[in-house]
């Protein structure tokens, strides 16, 4: 087996296997090893000049800050970010998807609702609007007897859904806006036979002008109390338990059925990542998504500084010149974002993706971008806005992991596909998350968090296709309801995060 791996011919750094001492000869390249060069980590395979564009993917990833000859170790120490100008292309690598036929689509065992909507689980929600009323939300769903819930069986459980924000904030804006469409994405969303939201009663994030702007009506299965109306902690407690008495005979009635793969919304999302990201896991699920895109279902990505420097290849797979632009312009707002608090879009990678290799956000953002497969960019959503276009699409929100999922969540996702090379413990209820090791040493260390293998397309001969199909048909049996590790763990409870943007008064 090579010692390293060459990602494209005109690229000046390959990446290694497995760590290299210096006076290794690396006979497939033709250079002998200058200094240590760590699992993962780069090595120049030609002279690059002090400024020089160093390339891999056949993409800049960034310039030599210093000279770098032959066999050197190419990383933070000598490679930095650089402007340059990128092609956007807008559309010209668009091309339309060639469908599945509906009737030879996948199916998977799915809860449908009213709204037309499929639900992979079937939980009761309680959602705070406010922080001041998390804890009273996290003592319903704690606090309710268990052996009262298990004669529900149909009913995956009841989970608390708490943040950090709802006041001192304007009642109006980028902040304000977020916040509301993420809490009716969730209000709304197909993994809940039931929703109560719980408030304080005098916050700036008032339940009332929430249902007024989304046009939502109260009903059995959605039921709403301030701390302040009922008369405070117990009496609220008190309370909210009754009215998740009366919802669990409603939610139980739930039964799985056949549905089409089309009902099926994947979150793609990486953390922790490192060099063998973009080389094994993160394309092999670009595989699984062009995949159930076919079969009429959507895929959605996010996290936008971490497309940076990879978004002339997204915009020239535009469906059109207006969704190329939405999302420049979402980039643009990303820029202004960064500098008006005083930081770069290059603060991102962290030093664990450091750590595995990774050394620019360019570099970063051309592995991540991979996640999205190959089918066309259909459309470009706000953060937690409704996904209503099928197919591959993109949503802005920060590279913060439970920050990012929380949007793509409230836009619809049913499952969450998280790809990971340096290790993550996450779980994200009331939606299935399946995690990805990048690596298969990472994998074994962390084998009782870990769903997928995707090392074996560096280690054990899988192509990315095949690799891709496996992806495909777990997503499909989680769907169903086979558990993942994380739900295994009991993991996901504190993971939502709504993005706090703007202004804490």
């Amino acid at each position: 087996m090579p010692l390293t791996v060459r990602l494209h011919p005109r690229d000046n750094v390959v990446v290694a296997r497995e760590q290299l001492d210096p006076g290794t000869a690396v006979p497939e390249e033709g250079v002998t090893v200058e200094a240590q060069i760590p699992r993962g980590h780069k090595l120049a395979t030609a002279p690059i000049g002090a400024g020089e564009a160093v390339r891999k993917f056949d993409q800049i990833i960034g310039f030599a800050s210093e000279a770098a000859g032959p066999g050197a170790h190419v990383h933070t120490h000598n490679c930095a970010m650089g402007a340059f100008a990128r092609e956007h292309a807008s559309g010209s690598a668009y091309r339309r998807t060639s469908f599945i036929e509906e009737a030879e689509r996948a199916s998977f065992q799915g809860f449908r609702r009213a709204n037309g909507k499929v639900g992979t689980r079937n939980f009761i929600g309680v959602l705070s609007t406010v922080n001041c009323s998390a804890t009273i939300c996290q003592f319903v769903a704690k606090r309710f007897p268990e052996e009262e819930l298990a004669l529900y069986p149909n009913v995956d459980g009841i989970v608390a859904l708490t943040h950090a924000t709802g006041c001192g904030m304007a009642d109006h804006g980028d902040g304000y806006d977020a916040l509301q469409r993420t809490l009716w994405g969730y209000a709304r969303h197909p993994n809940f036979a039931g929703i109560l939201m719980i408030g304080l009663g005098c916050e700036v994030n008032q339940i009332d002008f929430l249902l007024e702007a989304y046009g939502i009506t109260r009903g059995p299965l959605f039921r709403t109390m301030t701390l302040q109306g009922v008369g405070g902690t117990r009496k609220t407690l008190a309370q909210a338990s009754s009215i998740i008495r009366e919802m669990l005979p409603f939610a139980n009635e739930a039964r799985r059925e056949t549905c089409s793969a089309q009902h099926l919304s994947l979150a793609l999302q990486c953390g922790g990542s490192d060099a063998y990201s973009g080389i094994t896991a993160n394309p092999a699920l670009g595989a699984c998504a062009d995949l159930l895109v076919r079969h009429g279902g959507t895929a959605i990505l996010a996290e936008t500084p971490e497309i940076f420097g990879a978004e002339h290849l997204l915009t020239r797979r535009a469906a059109s010149s207006d969704v190329a632009e939405r999302l420049l312009a979402r980039l643009r707002w990303w820029e202004d974002y960064c500098a008006r608090n005083g930081g770069e879009m290059n603060n991102n990678p962290t030093p664990g993706n450091k750590a595995g290799g990774l050394t620019t956000i360019l570099e970063k953002s051309l592995g991540a971008a991979a996640k999205g497969g190959t089918t066309g960019l259909m459309g470009v959503y706000k953060y937690a806005e409704t996904v209503t276009t099928p197919g591959f699409v993109f949503m802005d929100s920060p590279g913060y992991d439970p920050a990012s999922v929380t949007g793509q969540v409230a836009s619809g996702a049913n499952v969450i596909t998280f790809t990971t090379g340096r290790g993550s413990c996450f779980g994200f209820k009331p939606v299935p998350s399946i995690k990805i090791a990048t690596n298969s040493p990472m994998y074994a260390h962390m084998i009782e968090d870990m769903d997928v293998n995707a090392g074996t397309v560096l280690d054990g001969g899988v192509s990315i296709e095949e690799m891709g199909q496996q992806m495909f048909d777990l997503v499909l049996r989680v769907a169903s309801g086979e558990p993942t590790k994380s739900e295994a763990l009991g993991l996901g409870d504190h993971e939502f995060v709504p993005w706090q943007i703007g202004a804490v008064m």
